[in-house]
């Protein structure tokens, strides 16, 4: 005969049981398989794409002009301004368009945009170092997952130096939206 506490017994083992096969499920699941290798595919090719950028903007045009667009940028860019310029140039070069204007790169229903924010550094007439603002597509909220490039050039009429021949860090923080 079946009494009480044996009915008692299978309902406490069962639920035990229960139990146990749900914490095994939800451990199970939880856990997430991360491969770094695949993960920063997209990160070093946005941070190839700015470097080269970047270089072709450091380039004299051709042998008789003497200058880079970008030591012509930062050297007309007064402090604490934003300079055009670079932004039309570096857009162009990194949307991988021959025109102005916004870009949008359809990749598997999901409109891609490159966005960036640039400044320079240089050192001050009091021999701090101090960055300034160049240019911006959109300013950063703090979520965006960003890459840096950057490229050293010399100037010789900085804004923020009177040294001639001042080595200038121009850096660029660049995401997707």
């Amino acid at each position: 005969m079946v009494t009480e506490e044996a009915q008692l017994y299978t309902i406490a083992g069962v639920a035990a049981a229960l139990i146990m096969l749900l914490t095994a499920y939800i451990v199970l699941n939880s856990t997430t398989v991360y491969t770094a290798g695949d993960a920063h595919i997209s990160d070093m090719q946005l941070e190839v794409m700015g470097d080269d950028a970047l270089q072709m903007m450091a380039l004299a045009p051709n042998f008789s002009v003497s200058k880079s667009p970008l030591q012509d940028i930062v050297e007309s860019t007064p402090l604490n301004s934003e300079n055009q310029t670079f932004n039309i140039i570096f857009l162009n070069l990194t949307r991988n368009q021959s025109e102005s204007g916004p870009d949008h790169i359809q990749l598997a229903s999901d409109i891609t945009r490159i966005q960036f924010t640039a400044d320079y550094t240089c050192q001050n007439l009091d021999n701090s170092i101090q960055s300034y603002p160049l240019s911006h597509s959109r300013n950063l909220s703090g979520g965006e997952h960003t890459v840096r490039a950057t490229k050293w050039i010399i100037v010789n009429n900085c804004s923020c130096s009177v040294h001639q021949n001042s080595s200038v860090l121009v850096e660029v923080l660049m995401w997707r939206d």
